[in-house]
């Protein structure tokens, strides 16, 4: 009678649950799984990567584009080390995400062996599953155990398997449970509804602030808009939810936000929060009616104090206060918010209509908007990057992706890898800045190895130019975030991509152009403005006193502003 290995087991499980793809790379403590993985390539590709770090980014951003289980892999002590980083982004931004580690073998644990870590501890706050198996019987169990976790809490799911234990056969006493996963609708207790409709009857002036948890529900989102005539406000996880320039959509909020959506902010008498637990509080209104809905009822004025939660799946929940809440005909907040928005879009207009050189990283967003599809994948870097194409960039139908809540530098060219192998028919971009795209450059080459024909548009301005604005800011004189950088257009053809370098207004399109034509990765190269600040939509008073005091102290510093004679 033929019995399965349990590194085979494995790999029969993984496809059991839909996982098609796995990012890692091999070593030693994991050989005995890569091998079964080998034989299985038909059914599930590993995806070799320069570093694991990519690799968990990667697993991260699939599942943040998918909803499916990202899987990535790793050698015990540094490549599992490595995986960290991607596996807190997953967490942070709440997807499923399973992450296979070797260990040392079995008989070797506790004795401070060649590269023995304890991966448990390690692994202990990332993953809401972390376990070592013991034995090739106890391993489809735990397997199914780990993977529905991660699905139901939408997590991180650690297994760590010691070498030899692959290498032993899963016997007839191994433990049998099911590859399932069942979902629920959750609607919020009635008398909390009630609660919530009562609030809405009254609202003059509503807004919405629509987060992550409200992706996928844009039809029942828009119709109760319209009902109570609220303008709806987007998190940056929540970029896409509705197009940006629908009559109802004010854009973002805070720091990378609008002016219509902060002016509405503070007017507004009811704020409806949908799907979001939005950390930068004091952008929220300071005094407003609040009902909060969230599937966790733990977010639920976890960050700001509310009225009314409504712990309940967001569609479900606004459909019903749909139904039950009356029309608002007074459509005055809206309209001047519509107002306010058109003018909005007027002032960028204004800006990426910009012809100086260096380029205006703005400018790049317009070209950008010429030529991509309405339903690409943009995997957007952070950074000011993130502020140019959260404010900038008309979404439509697209998909975003990006490190929302831990904001790592160096994920989007590893969520254009994962976006390219999601949807091998779309248009995928990864937007970065210069520092963000040279951490996880070396990944380049996978991208090209595995034929992706991913678009990388690097905003190249030899700065950390973010942190050089926080600096100014706190009136404090820009130091340490100069860049030296290559020529990352070259850096493409030597990786066996293709590469565009753009200094002037006029060669961005063209490049652009070309590289949607091409059947390669490609990287576009854009010299920009280091001196273009992403300044807030509304200026505080301590931001301008701040930056007040990095030009005095930038004056002094070379020279140029006397001290008044005593």
């Amino acid at each position: 009678m033929f019995k399965p290995t349990a590194g085979e087991k494995l790999i029969e499980l993984l496809i059991e649950w839909g996982v098609d793809h796995i990012y890692g790379m091999p070593g030693d403590s994991i050989n005995s799984i890569i091998e079964p993985l080998r034989k299985k390539q038909d059914q599930i590709r590993f995806i070799q990567v320069r570093h694991e770090e990519a690799g968990a980014l990667a697993a991260a951003a699939y599942a943040k584009l998918t909803g499916k289980l990202g899987v990535c892999t790793a050698i015990a002590g540094p490549g599992a080390i490595h995986l960290l980083n991607g596996l807190y982004d997953a967490k942070l931004d709440k997807v499923p995400v399973l992450a296979i580690t070797g260990q040392v073998e079995s008989d070797l644990i506790g004795t401070d062996f060649f590269q023995e870590i304890n991966l448990e501890r390690m692994f202990d706050d990332v993953a809401v599953y972390n376990q070592r198996i013991m034995s090739a019987e106890q391993l489809p169990a735990v397997v199914n155990q780990a993977i529905r976790t991660a699905y139901a809490k939408r997590g991180v799911a650690v297994l760590t398997i010691p070498d030899d234990i692959p290498r032993m056969e899963v016997g007839p006493e191994a433990r049998v449970t099911s590859s399932l996963f069942v979902k629920q609708d959750v609607l919020p207790d009635k008398e909390d509804l009630q609660r919530a409709k009562e609030i809405l009857a009254s609202a003059e002036s509503p807004v919405i602030l629509a987060g992550k948890g409200a992706h996928g529900i844009r039809d029942i989102l828009l119709s109760f808009a319209e009902k109570i005539a609220a303008p709806v406000v987007l998190t940056l996880p929540g970029k896409g939810i509705i197009p940006d320039e629908h009559p109802y959509c004010l854009g973002g909020l805070g720091l990378i936000g609008t002016k219509a959506a902060y002016e509405a902010m503070q007017e507004t008498d009811t704020l409806i929060m949908i799907g979001t637990s939005y950390p930068f509080t004091g952008f929220l209104p300071k005094h407003a009616k609040t009902i909060h809905i969230d599937i966790d009822p733990a977010q639920i004025g976890k960050r700001y104090p509310v009225d009314v939660g409504l712990a309940g799946e967001a569609g479900k929940t606004l459909e019903w206060l749909s139904q039950h809440v009356s029309r608002n005909d007074n459509r005055i907040f809206l309209e001047r918010s519509q107002e306010r928005m058109k003018n909005w879009w007027e002032r960028l207009n204004q800006q990426e209509d910009n012809e100086s050189v260096p380029i205006k990283p703005q400018r790049v967003m317009h070209a950008l908007q010429q030529i991509i599809q309405d339903d690409a994948v943009l995997s957007v870097d952070v950074g000011n990057v993130t502020v140019w194409t959260a404010r900038h960039l008309r979404m439509t139908n697209q998909q975003f992706v990006i490190s929302s809540w831990l904001a790592t530098l160096g994920c989007g060219l590893p969520g254009a890898i994962a976006g390219k192998i999601a949807y091998p028919n779309k248009q995928v971009f990864a937007v970065c800045g210069d520092g963000g795209f040279a951490m996880t450059m070396a990944d380049f080459v996978t991208a090209v190895k595995y034929n992706l024909p991913i678009i990388v548009i690097v905003l190249n301005n030899h700065k950390i130019a973010m942190i050089k604005f926080e600096q100014e800011v706190m009136g404090n004189i820009e130091f340490g975030t100069d860049l030296l950088n290559p020529n990352f257009a070259s850096y493409a053809d030597i990786c066996g991509g293709i590469g565009y370098r753009v200094e002037k207004p006029d060669e961005l399109l063209p490049a652009l152009q070309k590289a949607v034509q091409q059947n390669r990765p490609c990287i576009i190269d854009v010299v920009v403005d280091a001196e273009e600040a992403p300044m807030p939509a509304k200026i505080t008073f301590a931001q301008a006193t701040g930056y007040a005091k990095h030009m005095i102290k930038e004056l002094f510093e070379e020279g140029k502003l006397d001290l008044p004679p005593l």
